[in-house]
């Protein structure tokens, strides 16, 4: 039987350094946001804290591949350990294991995270989008499917709406990031759709937007909108402020897709971020829409 055990100090302690680190990472949507009912935050920042560290360890510094997967097999071990009902040894597991145990999350969701992290570590490139979505299935869905249990609300058409909206939110941030991508050997743009459009390594290498390249970037927003057009749904099966926080997203993630098709997909020169009068124009939109 799951139940949640008394919070002690420590244990507090380390979901608020979560909390932090996860708000640290913070860039165009929301982590554990204001919107957000009060008694979610914690577990919302103690999840984003685990996917942002492990995240870090397959992107960050100068560590050699060998090392970042030995830091993300670390990681696999200390899920291990929860699941065995032994006790964790480190200030974040510690807070892994108490929001699991309060509110039921499946244990596999976050292994399904680190498997995807040390999937960025070995493969650079990826042949075409079944390829990117199964990625896409590891690296975002768990974190939509987690807020859906934390939410009580993972019936079957749920679950699927939430992976659409993760699927196309991952994808928004390979399109915007390119650039950033490339110079970790990173691409995450399917290689048979470059080779439709015949666009080449050198030119992502050149920053050029020049050729074919608005013509790929045109392709590639209007796949992912109407990806995360299947998902918008949920932003209305959601009620109350949890509703609000997932139209928030949905308008967010639509409001990057309209500034790389402004710039005509030059993210090169043109990296599309929000801006606060942005925000402003989308807690407008998530509070109209019906």
């Amino acid at each position: 039987m799951l139940y949640s055990a008394p919070m002690h100090d420590s244990h507090h302690r380390a979901e608020q350094d979560s909390l932090k680190l996860a708000n640290s990472h913070y860039e165009n949507f929301p982590v554990a946001s204001v919107l957000l009912p009060m008694r979610l935050r914690r577990a919302i920042g103690v999840i984003y804290a685990f996917a942002r560290n492990a995240d870090d360890f397959a992107d960050e510094g100068d560590l050699p591949p060998e090392q970042r997967l030995a830091l993300l097999d670390g990681y696999r071990k200390q899920l291990d350990r929860i699941a065995a009902g032994e006790t964790p040894e480190e200030p974040l597991f510690i807070a892994v294991a108490a929001i699991i145990r309060e509110h039921a999350l499946p244990i596999q969701l976050f292994h399904d995270l680190l498997d995807a992290f040390s999937q960025d570590v070995v493969k650079k490139r990826y042949e075409n989008l079944g390829e990117l979505m199964d990625y896409c299935r590891r690296s975002a869905n768990p974190i939509g499917r987690l807020l859906l249990h934390l939410y009580k609300e993972t019936d079957e058409r749920n679950l699927a709406y939430s992976d659409a909206i993760c699927s196309s939110l991952q994808i928004i941030n390979f399109l915007q990031d390119v650039a950033i991508d490339y110079k970790k050997d990173r691409i995450y743009i399917p290689q048979d759709d470059l080779r439709k459009f015949r666009i080449s390594e050198q030119q992502i290498a050149n920053g050029d937007a020049g050729g074919n390249w608005w013509m790929l970037m045109q392709f590639e927003i209007e796949r992912t909108r109407r990806l995360l057009q299947a998902g918008a749904p949920l932003g209305l099966v959601l009620k109350g402020r949890i509703g609000l926080e997932m139209r928030s997203i949905i308008a967010g993630g639509e409001t990057i897709l309209r500034k790389l098709h402004r710039s005509h997909g030059d993210m090169f020169n043109h990296r599309p971020v929000l801006r606060p009068w942005d925000w402003a124009y989308i807690l407008y939109r998530a509070v109209r829409a019906k």
